[in-house]
């Protein structure tokens, strides 16, 4: 506690032997940071900009990588400044603000890749119907709502937590996540609760409904021509290989802070590090590989 403000600092206990490694960290997420940044903006100023690429299906795939962006920004700045600093410690007001920008962005990328879902689904199901569903308003819509839902649901548990009285003071990780609550001298059964209908919302619907979505495209396309399987494969299985690396990286996030005391610190810190590497990473490689027209324009960028 910083008497003179009045200010509660937690201290991350999840970092190894950084005084010794602190450059090499740092060298490693920067860069990691940098081709985050440059591999994400790429593809989308090239949806910007190819007015052939103005369709639902790419403006969602530009916000699914701006938002693989700003949830890389809530992460690293403050982890490289960590990397360089003698203490690695923030204030618990920014560490709920760090820990609601982390849940918020994941719970819109949930969102994000249903609204997909269900465009391909509209795209190839119900192709006639397709321009008069998708508009521009709808479009919208679903862009305003696949953030501010999420905001909405997590501020709850911030202002829930926001006046939990804190017992311990240091935190076993690098970033604020769900071990936050393992800081409160009393566990909440309102806030414990609220968070397992949050996750329910956030996680196993969306999943569900994206896999009931691809279940009736594969039925229809089944019945349909070669050719129609064909688009419809390079238009979904990006989608599905990004849903199924999410996924898996969420229930990570879940099980891990529940699974502390089985593995050693540095084993530990590799498997967070994982979590804020792969995904922000992983999204632009497969749609810029996986995607023809991107690809098409990526090559010609390039060339």
């Amino acid at each position: 506690m910083d008497n003179e403000f009045n200010v509660t600092y937690i201290t991350f206990g999840g970092h190894v032997e950084v005084q010794k490694y602190r450059y090499l960290y740092f060298v490693i997420m920067f860069t990691a940071y940098i081709l985050i940044i440059c591999s994400n903006s790429t593809i989308v100023c090239i949806i910007v900009i190819n007015k052939s690429l103005h369709e639902p299906m790419y403006i969602f795939i530009a916000a699914l990588l701006i938002n693989s962006v700003l949830y890389s920004t809530a992460i690293y700045p403050k982890l490289l400044i960590d990397f360089l600093s003698e203490r690695q410690i923030i204030s618990y007001s920014a560490c709920l603000f760090q820990w609601f920008i982390y849940y918020t962005l994941g719970g819109s990328e949930f969102f994000l890749l249903s609204v997909m879902a269900y465009d391909r689904y509209v795209s190839i199901c119900k192709p006639l119907q397709y321009h008069t569903i998708m508009r521009k308003t709808m479009v919208y819509i679903f862009l305003i709502l696949a953030w501010l839902l999420p905001a909405c649901q997590f501020s709850v548990g911030l202002f829930l937590s926001a006046y939990k009285k804190l017992c311990y003071f240091i935190l076993k990780g690098i970033i604020c996540n769900s071990t936050v609550n393992k800081l409160h001298c009393v566990p909440s059964a309102v806030l414990n609760i609220y968070g397992m209908i949050v996750l329910v919302i956030t996680v196993p619907l969306p999943v569900l409904f994206i896999l009931f979505t691809y279940i009736r495209i594969f039925i229809v396309t089944y019945r349909s021509s070669r050719e129609v399987r064909r688009k419809a494969a390079q238009t979904c299985l990006p989608h599905l290989l990004v849903l199924i690396n999410f996924s898996c990286l969420s229930t990570f996030d879940v099980l891990l802070p529940r699974l502390e005391t089985i593995f050693s610190q540095t084993v530990y810190l590799i498997m967070s590090l994982q979590m804020i590497l792969y995904h922000p990473l992983f999204n632009p490689i497969i749609y810029g590989l996986k995607m023809k027209e991107i690809y098409k324009h990526l090559k010609r960028l390039f060339s």
